[in-house]
């Protein structure tokens, strides 16, 4: 079922709290500036080469990267100070785009180089989504928090909607240097907005990650949550097929007799018009259908546009298709973005975030580069045809594979651990550590049991557990042992650490279910073939584990 009270919060109400109020006032800035540079770095491509290729790999230059280090940078967000991050990438953008503007001043520029620049900007971009999509629950509350993803979604449409009008007037009377300017001051406001920002961060209760395991920490949870996995997949392939219109734009402009940059930003200013719509009706179309209806809409409208740009010749007919089209782009990515947080803790939230941005903007790269190629060999009506077709074949998937709902279950960290005291000098790497926990259950609550159990594995084999075993006593039949491992002390507080008040739910209800005296014994062991003398000495005075 539709959690009505999370998609019913009000389209503005993240604009009560100040920080989102400065951040997402300063991100309209950053944007303007990235559409100014790319409708630059699109039209000034088609001046440099006829390749249709090459005009397309502009779009993927810009995603490819994304692709590439979303995973690195949401494990490096969930580990360090996500405002550190931030600033970090805006300043690399920053870096790159002065560069790229310095070298078209000096008329340098060859194709590859242009792709080298946009490539940079994107590595840029790549390492500032993840931290920057999972600020959005620092700077809001949970019930705020798909309003905030659409109100960014907003921002960046509004800026769509005459940043490439923008861009194609600057590049017409300046040149696409003078937008490559543009792009490079626009990323100061949003520097100088995030150095101010003081986030609240909780103190860390446990020992960082190392950064090769967290980004496996990562994996497993995604691998291990089939909801994610559906909505991952479902946006690649969105991103694949929906980025031909957005990749072979400057081709459909440049097709036109009265074809130009001014055309083409205006072709894009109408699917920024379009995605506004679509951002500002997006809470009303959420509250009144479900997740799976959306996605098929989004899916079907963003089609049904790509079908009339290469079927029709028509500037009006085009202009017309890029509205559709803009507004299934914002409700399908937006609605797969909260749908990601919303079914993810905190401790993983940046890394869940990237995998998806990696499978949809991976999509969109491969997308620019199949749709270019197709385009180049058989024609752009065919390449864009062919691309309407399966986004409705991607609509059709849902009837099989249906989007999940935004889940009810209470994702903060539950706090009831509390790190038992220990008799052995057991440092953090000390490992393999063993837990078995005895339950004692009547016959006839078995089947209960039983249901539960197979929640409990997928809670500790998502978080960390490995060989997770259930064992039941041949000689006393009513007693239950259920065992798992966990490689390193560090990691199995790090493990109870990770439990979410939704997963406290599952073992209070077990805990009801035991009949024997007191809670559910629990037998923390160390695998130990061997011990050093200096490893796992027994320590005086220690109090025992209660």
């Amino acid at each position: 079922m539709i959690n009505k009270d999370t998609t019913r919060s009000s389209a503005f109400a993240p604009f009560r709290h100040h920080d989102f109020r400065i951040l997402w006032g300063a991100t309209l800035a950053s944007n303007f500036g990235g559409l100014v540079q790319a409708v630059g770095a699109a039209w000034l491509m088609t001046q440099l080469t006829e390749s249709a290729t090459l005009i397309a790999l502009v779009q993927a230059s810009n995603t490819l990267p994304i692709m590439l280090l979303a995973l690195i940078s949401g494990a490096l967000a969930d580990l360090f100070d996500r405002k550190l991050l931030l600033v970090t990438a805006q300043s690399l953008m920053l870096l790159a785009s002065a560069l790229l503007a310095f070298v078209a001043w000096q008329g340098w520029l060859t194709p590859w180089m242009l792709l080298s620049f946009t490539f940079l900007i994107g590595a840029g971009q790549a390492l500032y989504n993840p931290p920057w999509q999972a600020s959005m629950g620092d700077l809001v509350p949970r019930e705020d928090l798909p309003a905030a993803v659409t109100l960014n979604s907003v921002g960046f449409n509004l800026m769509r909607s005459v940043g490439p009008a923008a861009g194609g007037f600057i590049v017409a009377a300046f040149g696409a240097a003078a937008a490559f300017t543009v792009n490079a001051a626009s990323y100061l406001p949003l520097i100088g907005a995030l150095a101010r920002w003081k986030p609240d961060i909780a103190p860390r209760t446990a020992p960082r990650e190392h950064f090769i395991p967290a980004v496996g920490a990562g994996l497993r949870y995604v691998a291990l949550s089939p909801n994610l996995l559906r909505v991952i997949l479902r946006g690649a392939l969105f991103g694949f097929a929906g980025v031909s219109v957005l990749a072979l734009l400057p081709l459909v402009a440049k097709s036109h007799p009265e074809g130009g940059s001014l055309l083409f930003g205006g072709l894009l200013g109408c699917f920024g018009v379009g995605a506004i719509a679509g951002a500002m009706l997006n809470p009303r179309i959420r509250a009144s259908f479900d997740n799976e209806i959306v996605i098929r809409f989004a899916f079907l409208g963003f089609g049904l546009a790509a079908g009339i740009l290469g079927q029709t010749q028509s500037v009006w007919l085009h202009a017309l298709a890029m509205l559709p089209a803009g507004a299934s782009w914002v409700l399908a990515l937006s609605l797969f973005n909260v749908t990601v947080q919303l079914s993810t803790p905190r401790w993983v939230v940046a890394r869940a975030l990237a995998l998806y941005q990696t499978a949809t903007f991976g999509g969109m790269a491969a997308g620019s580069w199949v749709w270019g190629g197709v385009a180049g060999a058989q024609g752009l009506g065919t390449a864009l045809t062919t691309a309407g077709a399966l986004l409705a074949v991607g609509a059709l998937i849902g009837l099989w594979f249906r989007a999940p709902e935004f889940g009810k279950a209470d994702l903060d960290p539950a706090n009831r651990f509390q790190e038992p005291a220990l008799r052995l000098d057991l440092r953090g790497r000390s490992g393999p550590i063993m837990v078995m926990v005895d339950y004692r259950i009547a016959q006839e609550d078995v089947p209960e049991f039983l249901r539960l159990m197979q929640q409990r594995r997928n809670i500790r084999r998502r978080d960390g557990a490995r060989n997770w075993a259930l064992l039941r006593d041949l000689e006393h039949p009513d007693l239950w042992s259920e065992s798992y491992h966990i490689a390193t002390w560090d990691e199995y507080v790090r493990h109870n650490l990770r439990r979410t008040k939704s997963d406290a739910e599952v073992t209070a209800e077990l805990r009801a279910l035991h009949i024997g005296e007191g809670d559910p014994a629990v037998h923390r062991m160390i695998e130990r073939h061997s011990v050093s003398l200096q490893d796992d000495v027994p320590l005086v005075g220690k109090l025992e584990v209660p």
